[in-house]
């Protein structure tokens, strides 16, 4: 029986040292920070994915943003190499808790690779040039992958972190998008626009025929709903405050 896991790691006690790129550092209250992070796993639970939740790594701030570390295809799972140094110590208690569940492979220096910024959509693996990504990881990435069938196209981002940041798969046929970060037309696929007022608001999880979606982007949300897409809102504020969103925090994948 096909079941769906989400892999989760607890909030960091030091996650207030986090990394940031695009944003101004702000107070982040560590025990909001925590139960969002627990609502959200609920989020997850609720639209059927069984969550197992890793303790938190109390030297590595942003550990709690396990989608960074791994990149989870349906044969093989590869172990990333985080663009900030400082991550690149997360991937090894990742690497444990998938090698249960997929054959593993590695990107090896010098490339850099951020899960963030890495969206399978089908058999087309879209992978952003960012501040993290660079193009000897795409390079390695294509050779892992292209034996199994799975296309490996790069994709300019421009004005933030990651292409999850820009861009996210809402439902079977459409794309959610902010295009003045990446151009919709790269994904082959119909796009719903951020409203203009909340250019973050791209970031979609998809669980099935649902989406969890942050509520700090409500006009988005409205029309992802006029789009007859089924939205679990959650409040991830604190966690956005060091750049994570709701794709972040989670590796979602069969088993």
């Amino acid at each position: 029986m096909i079941a769906t896991l989400a892999l989760t790691r607890a909030v960091s006690s030091s996650f207030t040292r986090c990394e940031l790129t695009h944003l101004e550092r702000r107070p982040i209250d560590l025990d909001r920070a925590r139960a969002q992070h627990h609502a959200y796993e609920q989020a997850l639970q609720g639209l059927g994915a069984r969550v197992v939740s890793l303790p938190e790594e109390p030297d590595l701030p942003d550990s709690v943003f396990v989608e960074d570390t791994a990149v989870v295809l349906d044969e093989v799972a590869i172990v990333t190499r985080p663009g900030a140094e400082s991550r690149r110590p997360e991937t090894a208690s990742i690497a444990r808790a998938l090698t249960p569940h997929r054959k593993l492979l590695t990107i090896e220096a010098p490339g850099t690779v951020d899960g963030g910024d890495v969206l399978q959509i089908g058999t087309f693996l879209y992978v952003g040039l960012s501040g993290r990504t660079n193009r000897e990881a795409i390079a390695q990435l294509h050779a892992h992958l292209l034996p199994r069938g799975v296309t490996v196209m790069p994709i300019a981002v421009t004005g933030c972190l990651h292409l999850k940041s820009a861009v996210t798969q809402v439902a079977e046929d459409t794309v959610l998008v902010n295009p003045a970060w990446v151009n919709p037309g790269d994904f082959g696929l119909p796009w719903i626009e951020v409203d203009p007022s909340e250019p973050w608001g791209a970031n979609a999880l998809r669980i099935g025929s649902s989406v969890i979606y942050p509520a700090s982007c409500p006009r988005t949300r409205d029309r992802l709903e006029k789009s007859e897409i089924a939205v679990v809102s959650v409040d991830v504020s604190e966690l956005e405050k060091a750049e994570g969103a709701v794709t972040c925090c989670s590796l979602v994948f069969q088993v």
